[in-house]
């Protein structure tokens, strides 16, 4: 009888850690050792571009002395400039594409109808044109809730696909992995929900499956949209914008950086956007166009800029590669919305003590939409540059966010090197987890992209010409160490949303 009693236990002990072996398997293989899909990583070859074929956009909020908050914006009036005119194709990526304002009730830009009449528009007016907008799941908040934007787009015959982001590395084990094991299976309903809406408070309500799927803390968080366009000598190229900027009512007045590339550039882009769709929508949704299979994009340029689009880790490979590149008397100037890579950290540290001057502005995450945050992981980050003797400032927001991602290095006080686009500093953005789009830009720091990317990092961190865009580090210095854990905590287990 004691001989039975004990064999049951064995048993019951080997079917427990049998189960608790899958389980770890699951997990570090959707998390580590799955192969990232077709397009991710890309570090895209460097193209010769001439000075004039690439500028520097961005939009700013800031308050001027009297405290009226004003807003100047450039970047989705050069998109719709870009829509207005395409011929052959219009392919557009965007994580956030809705009019959701969390618990905000005041009017903003309406960038999402904006956007959606500007597609329709080029459709109804050039009925070839072949447009195809690649999404993230948020917007229908992972199929809870209708999208009337993308209904009307489909309407007409324009592309719309919805990321599937379970052909994507997990960031957020703990809770992914039973969520791949017991709940991805569910569908989804757009009717039949009984819990407030997590996006918008003016809106209905979600099913129990939306939310589930939202706490995976994983997107498609790239920002870019790349057209056939017009040249100055009558021929036409392939235009590409790669931005930290979402068509999204509620990030209406962040500020915001993209950057606008004529030539082969956006043959790259395409290349990588194409397998997304390929993966998303298991068919081809759109064909690379005939300028980027002839070769006829690629110059020889006189005095050119080098261009380079780069995804996911690829990203951060180079962020620090430019970061080594800095001796003494260089200059590193960084504006970032999240930042909690320890490496990247410890690289701007690295070259503060080789006598780099290296400036960090940071948003001090205390505004979502309506709702308060905590500070994580902006301020524990902070704090850590702060004391190792970098310059650190906060963006001085009023409800709205300083959603830029930027670092602008100068080398040699002749060269100039810009990174910007989607990717925060964070390990869901730079280790293969969400999708991101970044560009590099290198070239003579006479060249005008730089010198206007100087001039806009310059207004934010000085206040020049009355616009108050940033404040010291002591005003949103938080040095509690229990913060700083927990900001550590939540970057490497993955349960943050950051």
């Amino acid at each position: 009888m004691c001989y039975a009693i004990r064999m049951q236990m064995h048993r019951k002990h080997f079917v427990l850690w049998m189960c608790v072996i899958v389980v770890v398997c699951i997990a570090l293989w959707h998390t580590v050792f799955k192969p990232v899909p077709e397009g991710f990583d890309v570090t895209g070859a460097a193209h010769a571009v001439a000075q004039e074929d690439v500028l520097f956009l961005a939009d700013a909020t800031f308050v001027t002395s009297d405290g009226t908050r004003h807003s100047d914006q450039h970047i989705f009036d050069t998109i719709y400039t870009m829509i207005d005119e395409a011929r052959e194709f219009i392919v557009l990526d965007m994580f956030l594409y809705n009019d959701f304002l969390g618990t905000v009730t005041d009017a903003m830009r309406p960038l999402a109808q904006e956007l959606t009449e500007r597609l329709i528009a080029a459709k109804h007016a050039h009925p070839m044109l072949t447009i195809v907008v690649i999404t993230d799941p948020i917007n229908t908040v992972y199929g809870g809730d209708r999208s009337r934007y993308f209904e009307q787009l489909r309407a007409v015959g324009i592309s719309v696909i919805e990321t599937n982001l379970r052909q994507m590395r997990d960031s957020n084990p703990l809770y992914s992995t039973p969520w791949r094991i017991a709940l991805q299976w569910w569908g989804n309903s757009v009717h039949g929900g009984w819990l407030p809406h997590a996006m918008d408070v003016r809106r209905g309500r979600l099913t129990l499956r939306s939310y589930l799927r939202l706490f995976n803390f994983k997107a498609n968080h790239r920002k870019l949209i790349v057209t056939d366009a017009p040249t100055r000598y009558g021929a036409r190229t392939v235009r590409t914008l790669i931005t930290s900027a979402n068509p999204h009512d509620g990030s209406s007045a962040h500020t915001n950086a993209a950057v606008r590339v004529d030539g082969a550039l956006g043959c790259d882009v395409l290349r990588s956007e194409r397998a997304i769709a390929r993966w998303s929508a298991h068919s081809d949704a759109f064909s690379l166009p005939s300028l980027c299979r002839d070769g006829r994009l690629d110059k020889n340029v006189t005095d050119a800029i080098a261009v380079q689009f780069l995804t996911e880790r690829a990203i951060k490979d180079a962020v620090l590669q430019t970061i080594a590149q800095t001796q003494h008397h260089d200059k590193i100037d960084s504006a970032m919305f999240y930042f909690s890579d320890k490496d990247i950290a410890k690289a701007l540290v690295a070259a503060h003590r080789r006598g780099v001057d290296v400036r960090v502005l940071l948003d001090p995450n205390k505004d979502a939409f309506g709702r308060a945050k905590n500070g994580i992981p902006n301020r524990s980050m902070a704090w850590y540059l702060h004391r190792n003797g970098i310059d650190v400032r906060w963006c001085d927001t009023h409800g709205e966010q300083c959603h830029i991602k930027m670092l602008l290095a100068s080398v040699d006080n002749k060269q100039r090197i810009l990174i910007t686009g989607s990717a925060n500093y964070t390990r869901r953005n730079l280790e293969n987890k969400n999708a991101e789009a970044d560009v590099l830009v290198r070239g003579h720091s006479d060249a005008r992209i730089f010198t206007d990317a100087c001039a806009f990092f310059a207004q934010m961190w000085n206040n020049k010409n009355g616009r108050i865009m940033s404040v010291p580090y002591d005003v949103y210095a938080d040095e509690r160490r229990w913060i700083a854990l927990l900001a550590s905590v939540m970057e490497y287990t993955g349960l943050s949303s950051f």
